[in-house]
């Protein structure tokens, strides 16, 4: 087991150097493609040439890339000094790069955000799993009924109907017309619990109805497949009873796959769940990435992609070391 986590410990670096790389290329290539010099999105229009000459100098664009890069690496692990002569500033570990619109460190911004990303991913997490695979059970074990097709029907909406769409018209009916819950998204958990959890009740609901109907449509299909194993026939003939039989034997195939696709969301989301925080102004990560985009901060850009790359890989290592426990053979693999 060790040696299996080893393995795929290293597996997890060599994957974000290589997004770290390819991210990092990307976003140096982006100024040049559309013909802006980098500097100036610090800068602005106005300054006059020396300015930009030393503000050049002190952010490192004056080197070739590979040297940008290592600098880059190097402020993630140990920090990074901006330094042209007088005018210098140091950015702490794990340092992102400076955002261009106010040069400050991109990573405090990050992990401000990151705590309404994470409470916006885990609640709706545990909505969608309860909602989504209870309703695909369900509808599996009563196949062809009209609860069978009712739910898929919803299942069917819910995978058609895009977030902004969900978000709009609910926030609407529910918190403008209705006044059933507060247009409070942003209120923190400590500053007032029972207020946080009304305000992002809805956002939960909104995205958890997306995911729900995925998880619904395959937990029904694995379902069904599984129902139909040899193992499940015995199980039945040696006269145990449906709950032993569907809750021992069905579900544990039945989890597998589930499994896998809930680490893929989960990491996606902790990375930014960019349409729902913007539908409803919950400044997550999501927001910041949409805001990067707009005002053409790409440090900022560069880091949320960052966040996102890790906790989508370090999901799919949970997913894996979860594997190798229900399924000691993994471990060879």
């Amino acid at each position: 087991m060790l040696l299996y986590l080893i393995r795929r410990l290293m597996h997890v670096v060599v994957m974000l150097l290589v997004v770290s790389m390819i991210t990092f290329g990307i976003f140096f290539m982006v100024p040049k493609l559309t013909g802006t010099d980098p500097v100036m999105l610090y800068v602005g229009k106005n300054a006059n040439p020396a300015a930009i000459a030393g503000l050049r100098v002190k952010l490192g664009f004056d080197k070739p890339i590979y040297e940008q890069y290592g600098l880059y690496l190097k402020g993630i692990v140990a920090g990074r000094h901006y330094d042209n002569g007088p005018d210098k500033t140091f950015c702490p570990a794990p340092c992102l790069g400076l955002s261009s619109q106010d040069s400050q460190p991109v990573w405090p911004t990050l992990t401000s955000a990151f705590p309404v990303t994470a409470s916006l991913a885990a609640g709706a997490a545990v909505l969608w799993l309860i909602a989504g695979v209870g309703t695909g059970i369900v509808s599996a074990l009563r196949k062809r009924s009209l609860l069978d097709r009712v739910t898929m029907m919803t299942a069917l909406a819910g995978v058609s109907l895009p977030v902004y769409f969900t978000g709009l018209v609910s926030s609407a009916i529910v918190v403008y017309k209705l006044n059933w819950l507060p247009n409070s998204g942003n209120i923190s958990f400590t500053a007032d619990p029972w207020l946080w959890f009304q305000g992002m009740l809805l956002p939960w609901i909104t995205l958890a109805f997306l995911f729900a109907a995925t998880y619904a449509r395959l937990t029904r299909a694995t379902m069904l497949d599984v129902m139909g194993e040899d193992y499940i026939r015995t199980a039945r003939a040696k006269g145990l009873s449906e709950r032993v039989v569907v809750g021992k034997h069905a579900m544990r195939s039945t989890l597998t796959p589930i499994l896998t696709i809930f680490g893929m969301d989960l990491g996606g989301l902790l990375g930014g769940a960019i349409l729902t925080e913007n539908v409803f102004n919950l400044r997550g990560l999501g927001f910041w990435a949409l805001e990067g985009i707009q005002k053409s901060d790409l440090p900022m850009i560069m880091g949320v992609t960052l966040f996102a790359a890790f906790f989508i890989v370090l999901a799919n290592l949970i997913v894996d070391l979860l594997y190798a426990v229900v399924d000691p053979r993994v471990r060879l693999a």
